[in-house]
């Protein structure tokens, strides 16, 4: 029995979002054929993006809202794959080498900042990934077409520099998920080779923090000090910690746009952090630990809640905009939950060690 307890204590937010889930499920009708299409599609696009997340979390840093640079990074890529009209998956795979450098450079950056505000990454990757989508706009709304050359009328604002809203990426739109597709039932087409590629990171990931600098990660993520008085580089391998979230957010946000087959040009990355960071938080993990099977339970169960909640919505008070209302609370009232659950321990931990000190 306490054992059970134990269990329960410990995956206490993903068994509360599963409920929440199929209360949302019997109540939105849906036809089953349906829904599970709609998950299919969630999870494949999706999946890659929250996994990002893991490395800084466990190299101390938290919550990483600067992935936003990475989605950043994979979409300049694809401005330009699609201007150059890069096609297929050849095409595809030209597009992420051609994001990488881009990445590392945002990455590095990004994790230079960090380290001059230790104890404080999260709220400052979440303003950097503000500032960061204020430099892009004005690039693409305001240079394109001024100082940098870019004649595409298929691309370019017809009455004025920048880009448009709206880019169709229809050479390159299924060029991973296209490749191997396994038909269940009508309407459901399980993407077999983008599956296979989420399952590649995921055993990338585990391998990883068996390697030595795997383990260097997490001597840094339960205490940097010591870690450092231990002889190991602690700001390198912090920076190192976010190019590599940074660079794989890129290649995710690739895998999320050419499921998609639309870019957003100036929205499709906005909310890359909070839902990734949502998702990974429903599925149990917190500031300071988090796995690759609560990344993807997490990711489950937070693309069915928006599957279903407008349905449920229409259902339950006869408005789909309530749903709508729901899943944006719950994204953003996870996240503050988790945050001042972080805040609420750190303080304890403190005082407790100031305690002991003084008892001593």
């Amino acid at each position: 029995m306490n054992q059970v307890k134990r269990l329960v204590a410990r995956n206490a937010v993903p068994l509360l979002f599963a409920v929440v889930c199929l209360l949302g499920v019997y109540f939105a009708k849906m036809p089953g054929q349906f829904l599970l299409m709609e998950i299919v599609n969630r999870v494949a696009r999706n999946s890659f993006l929250v996994l990002s997340l893991i490395i800084p979390v466990a190299a101390g840093m938290g919550l990483n809202f600067g992935i936003v640079l990475g989605a950043l990074a994979g979409q300049i890529a694809l401005i330009l794959a699609t201007h150059w009209e890069w096609a297929g998956t050849g095409g595809f795979l030209l597009t992420a080498l051609m994001a990488t450098p881009l990445a590392v450079l945002f990455g590095f950056l990004a994790g230079t900042l960090l380290n001059k505000a230790k104890g404080r990454e999260m709220i400052t990757g979440m303003v950097m990934g503000f500032f960061a989508n204020g430099l892009y706009q004005f690039v693409f709304l305001f240079l394109v077409g001024t100082l940098i050359p870019f004649d595409n009328p298929r691309l370019r604002i017809s009455t004025g520099p920048g880009l448009r809203n709206t880019i169709d990426l229809f050479r390159l739109k299924g060029a991973l998920d296209g490749l191997w597709q396994i038909q269940a039932g009508l309407f459901v087409r399980i993407p077999v080779v983008t599956f296979l590629v989420i399952a590649a990171l995921a055993v990338a990931i585990w391998a990883f923090f068996r390697t030595k600098l795997g383990q260097e990660f997490r001597a840094i993520g339960q205490d940097r000090h010591i870690a450092g008085v231990a002889g190991i580089n602690v700001d390198r391998n912090r920076i190192l910690a976010i190019i590599f979230s940074t660079v794989l957010a890129a290649w995710g946000q690739l895998i999320f746009l050419q499921n998609i087959g639309t870019l957003n040009t100036y929205n499709s990355h906005e909310q890359v952090g909070t839902f990734a960071i949502a998702a990974l938080l429903i599925g149990g993990a917190s500031v300071t630990k988090a796995t690759i099977a609560q990344a993807l339970t997490g990711t489950l169960l937070f693309h069915l809640l928006f599957a279903v909640s407008p349905r449920a919505g229409q259902t339950i008070f006869g408005s789909a905009q309530v749903g709508e209302y729901f899943r944006v609370f719950v994204a953003y009232g996870i996240i503050a939950i988790s945050l001042a659950l972080h805040a609420w321990q750190t303080r304890s931990a403190a005082k407790a060690r100031l305690e002991e000190d003084a008892s001593a």
